[in-house]
């Protein structure tokens, strides 16, 4: 069952690691090595996103669309998020982890020339992301970062 309308999210710089799961998942977040706390409730504001955060300061202003996670563990992480905007209910398209962008499925025969040998001889799907257009296939990486979503 798909749900509509997905949260849109801002991890603040302490949540890059979450960043990728949510990513991996579907979920449209944004993500900022640094920025100004209040460029980021304006961008959120705008933009309709929650800020996720562990930065207490940033969570009690005033006008800051805020998730406090209290966890510092990812899967933990995943679970608050879980309980509060169910996101293991979202049926969504995987997004880049590095850019964000929605990812697309991409014949091996388009992309061979690019694959390490070993990828090329062991795996036969694929995704590309259109605008930073890194190659994505299910190895020990995905397959780990998909056993921490699924055990959430």
């Amino acid at each position: 069952m798909k749900i509509e309308n997905p949260p849109k999210f801002i991890a603040d710089c302490h949540l890059g690691k979450l960043t990728k799961y949510l990513r991996i998942m579907g979920f449209d977040t944004l993500y900022f090595n640094t920025i100004d706390d209040n460029d980021l409730i304006e961008l959120a504001n705008s933009e309709d996103r929650i800020i996720l955060t562990r930065d207490k300061g940033l969570h009690e202003r005033t006008k800051a669309p805020t998730f406090y996670l209290d966890a510092i563990d990812n899967l933990k992480q995943l679970q608050e998020l879980q309980r509060e905007f169910g996101i293991k209910d979202y049926s969504l398209v995987p997004r880049c982890i590095v850019c964000n962008t929605e990812l697309q499925k991409v014949q091996k025969s388009d992309i061979e020339a690019q694959l390490p040998p070993k990828v090329k001889k062991y795996f036969s799907e694929f995704e590309i992301c259109p605008t930073c257009k890194r190659i994505y296939w299910h190895g020990d990486h995905y397959k780990r970062m998909i056993a921490t979503i699924d055990s959430i």
